[in-house]
Order: C-alpha cells, then sequence, then structure tokens
C-alpha cells in the first residue's frame, strides 16, 4: 500500500487511492485506454496536415514564466541553475527555424498553489499537446485546436466506445456537437455575462477559475474565449495591431464545467517588442538571453497552442478529476509515487 502524505496546508479532500487499487482498477484502464484514443488522434490529425513531431526538452536555462501562483522547479545542472519545463514555448518557436508545422507532446512540472489540489483540474506534472505554425495567424490556430479535438472525440466514439460507456460516459454528450464550429466570444464579453450571472470577475485579469467552470456549465460545445487584456498573459502573447491593449490569443473552453482546454495566441516575433513587453510584464531580459539571441537574428511570425492531454481526457471521458487520467497521479502538495 503506498502511504499518502500531505505537505503543510494540502485539504484532505486531495487524497488519492491506494495505487494498488488505482492502477488495477477497471475505471483507471478505461481513463487510459481513451487517452490513447486521443493521442492515436491527434498524431493522425496533425501529420496528416503536414505537421513534424519534435521532443522538446524537459529541462533549460529559462522556460514560461507561468502564471496564476505556480511556480518553477530548480535543478542543478552541473553547476548551472536549470528550470524543469512548465510550458515549450520558448522552444516550439526556436524551432520554427527548422520546421514550418511542428507539435509535440510535452512534459510539463508547474507546482500549483496547494489550494488548487481541490479544483479537480490541476496536477503538478503533466502533458500537453503543443503545436505551432510559421506565419499563421490567431485563427489558423484555433481552426487546428478545432480539427485536433474534434478529431480525438470522433476517434475516442469509434474505438474507445466500450471504455467510454465504462466511465459512465454520455456518447450524446460528445456527439452533439461534433459537426459544428467552435462559437468564439471576446474576453470582454466573457466579463460582461460573468457580472450579468453575479460573478466579479476583474476585466483586466483573466477568466478565474469559478468564472470558467460557471461559464462551462452553462454550454454544450466547447468555445472559445478570445482578445485577453494586453497585462493579462506572458510576453510570446502578440498585441493585436488593431486594438492596441488587446492581444491575439485564446482559450478552449470545454462544455459540461470542465472548464479550460488549452491556450494559444499569435506570438511576439519582434526583438524590440519582445523586449519590451518582457519588461511590462516583470521578466528580466538577461534571463532568456538563448531565446532573444535567436529573436534578435530572426524568428518565424506563428501561432500556436497547447491542449492539456490530462484535461482533455477527463473531459472526454467524462471524470469526477484530472488525477484519473493519470497512472501515476501528483497533486498539488501531496506527496506519492
Amino acid at each position: 500500500m503506498t502511504t499518502i502524505h500531505f505537505a503543510s496546508g494540502a485539504s484532505l479532500a486531495a487524497a488519492l487511492p491506494d495505487l494498488r487499487t488505482h492502477l488495477s482498477s477497471p475505471r483507471t484502464r478505461s481513463a487510459i485506454a481513451v487517452q490513447q484514443a486521443i493521442l492515436q488522434a491527434a498524431r493522425e490529425y496533425l501529420t496528416g496536415e503536414g505537421f513534424t513531431e519534435l521532443l522538446t526538452p524537459i529541462m533549460g536555462p529559462v522556460t514560461d514564466p507561468g502564471a496564476r501562483g505556480s511556480k518553477q522547479v530548480d535543478i542543478d545542472y552541473y553547476g548551472h541553475r536549470y528550470k524543469l519545463m512548465t510550458s515549450a514555448i520558448l522552444y516550439k518557436q526556436a524551432s520554427l527555424l527548422s520546421f514550418g508545422k511542428i507539435f509535440c507532446i510535452a512534459p510539463n512540472v508547474r507546482l500549483e498553489p496547494l489550494e488548487t489540489a481541490n479544483t479537480s483540474r490541476h496536477l503538478t506534472e503533466f502533458h500537453q499537446l503543443d503545436v505551432e505554425i510559421a506565419g499563421a495567424s490567431r485563427e489558423d490556430a484555433m481552426e487546428v485546436a478545432q480539427g485536433v479535438v474534434t478529431h480525438a472525440v470522433h476517434r475516442a466514439l469509434d474505438k474507445a466506445a466500450d471504455h467510454l460507456d465504462e466511465l459512465g460516459r454520455s456518447r450524446d454528450a460528445l456527439a452533439v456537437w461534433l459537426d459544428d464550429p467552435f462559437v468564439r466570444i471576446t474576453h470582454r464579453e466573457t466579463v460582461r455575462r460573468l457580472h450579468e450571472l453575479g460573478h466579479a470577475q476583474d476585466p483586466e485579469t483573466e477568466i478565474d477559475w469559478a468564472g470558467e467552470r460557471l461559464l462551462s456549465e452553462g454550454e454544450k460545445r466547447p468555445f472559445f474565449v478570445t482578445d485577453y487584456p494586453k497585462g493579462s498573459r506572458g510576453f510570446y502573447d502578440r498585441e493585436s495591431a488593431i486594438e492596441p491593449g488587446t492581444l491575439s490569443n485564446f482559450d478552449l473552453i470545454a462544455p459540461e464545467g470542465y472548464g479550460e482546454l488549452g491556450s494559444g495566441s499569435e506570438r511576439e516575433f519582434d526583438y524590440r517588442r519582445m523586449v519590451a513587453r518582457m519588461r511590462e510584464t516583470g521578466e528580466n531580459p538577461a534571463k532568456y538571453g538563448w531565446y532573444l539571441e535567436l529573436v534578435r537574428g530572426g524568428i518565424p511570425s506563428s501561432s500556436g497552442f497547447g491542449i492539456g492531454v490530462q484535461r482533455l481526457t477527463r473531459y472526454v471521458a467524462g471524470l469526477d478529476a484530472v488525477w484519473q487520467t493519470s497512472m501515476f497521479p501528483k497533486l498539488p502538495g501531496v506527496v506519492s509515487a
């Protein structure tokens, strides 16, 4: 039996089952079977569209600065302080010097705040389907994101139907939207809707988790939230040339209360604007030496996104919590296998 230890402040509500019980559970096997169908579908769709799959680094001198209170993990790399990857975003942009359309199934480690152990949608160790497209617009990236998700759900319904039944997942809830485009609403409109629902969403920040859930619960189809305010996201999200102060970005939100699946944007690629955005967001450009050297020499304009594999699996499988999609789940503040 595996003993679960809690870090200071972690809630007992975050307790995981005995590891043997979890690994031998038919529900775990079915969840992983659904995940396999999703990954096979994603690779099939993207390679069919001319994308090259890459293996991105799991550590480096710098990583995505992150957001929403998550912390990075420092490691000693032969006397140098390196980071475990919280996102492959910087390496995706750099890879476009070799290939114009790339994707990866990238491991990520983020030390999320302890309170997120009870959100049902956070892990400290997870994988992300990352996509980057040279010369693409935000709309191009959104189209690919919709294509990947739609293809994945088709595959799950076709190849993992018995496992969906084992999990008690309604096939109709998934099939109802497969032939329809995802609705797009702006961040400004989203804030207005939340205020009408009595939720005090700050108009200058990302939609908070409670707001995401509230919006998600009222929908039957996935949808996009676009055009976040400039101060709400990282330096790599490009500011709109048409609407200053607004970013050319998006979140992909699952329906039925499952919340955010992933995020994407047009990327900043101009060196001067990049350095200015770093400073605006409180980042020290000196930390990003190798990356800024490439940007100064010229990198392609691009758009891309990342979709959480475990979050997408949770939604498709209809599971209560994202940890149920992992063989060896790691929740914030919970020390386990």
